[in-house]
C-alpha cells in the first residue's frame, strides 16, 4: 500500500485533474447570467446547466460503483503503486470520452440531467462531487489500479480497470465542459445582462 499521507503519482495526477475540472467549471459559469446558464442551442441540445446536471447525475450513479470497486480490491488485497498498464479496452474507453467529441452518443436515461434546479445548487453539487471523487482517489491510494475493477455506470456487465474508471470520469467531465464552452459561441447565445 502507498505511504500514509503520500499519494502515488497516478493518484496525484488524477487528483489534480479533478481539481482543474472544478476550477474550469467555475471559470466558465461565474461570468454567465442565469439566462445564459439555462439557454439551449436547439430543442434537442443541452444548456450549460444541463451539461453540469448530467455530470452530477453521473457522479450520483458512479461514486457508489467506485466504492464497490475500491472495497472489493481492499478485500482481495489487490495492492500496487504503479506505474500501471491498462488493457486496450480501458484505454479506448478513456479515449472515446475525451473532448473534442468525435461522435455523438446519447446518455443512458439514468444519467439525463434533471430539470429546473437553481444555478447555485447545480454548481454547489458539482463542486461537492469533485471533492467526493478526490476522496475516492485517496481511498484507492496504494491499490493496483490496473487489476482492481469497477463497473461501468451505463453498461452494467462491463467492468474496467479502476484506474481507467477514474480516467474515464475526468475525460467525461472535460468532454461536457468542452460542450458547455461551445454553447457560449453558438449562434443566438444571449448577451450578458
Amino acid at each position: 500500500m502507498g505511504t500514509p499521507g503520500r499519494l502515488t503519482p497516478e493518484i496525484e495526477e488524477l487528483r489534480l485533474q479533478f481539481e482543474q475540472i472544478s476550477t474550469d467549471a467555475l471559470a466558465l459559469c461565474s461570468p454567465l447570467s442565469d439566462d445564459q446558464f439555462i439557454w439551449r442551442p436547439s430543442t434537442d441540445g443541452w444548456s450549460i446547466a444541463e451539461c453540469l446536471e448530467h455530470l452530477n447525475a453521473t457522479a450520483r450513479v458512479y461514486l457508489p460503483l467506485l466504492d464497490e470497486g475500491i472495497a472489493d480490491a481492499i478485500r482481495r488485497g489487490v495492492y500496487g503503486e504503479g506505474p500501471f498498464t491498462y488493457n486496450w479496452f480501458g484505454r479506448f474507453y478513456v479515449h472515446a470520452n475525451q473532448p473534442p467529441v468525435r461522435w455523438r452518443r446519447h446518455a443512458h436515461p439514468s444519467l439525463y440531467p434533471g430539470a429546473g434546479r437553481p444555478r447555485r445548487e447545480i454548481l454547489a453539487a458539482f463542486r461537492a462531487y469533485q471533492v467526493q471523487y478526490i476522496d475516492r482517489l485517496r481511498q484507492a491510494n496504494g491499490i493496483d489500479l490496473a487489476r482492481a475493477r469497477v463497473r461501468s455506470p451505463s453498461i452494467a456487465w462491463l467492468r474496467i480497470p479502476l484506474g481507467s474508471g477514474f480516467a474515464v470520469m475526468t475525460a467525461h467531465e472535460r468532454r461536457h465542459l468542452w460542450q458547455a464552452r461551445k454553447i457560449t459561441g453558438a449562434p443566438g447565445f444571449p448577451s450578458g445582462t
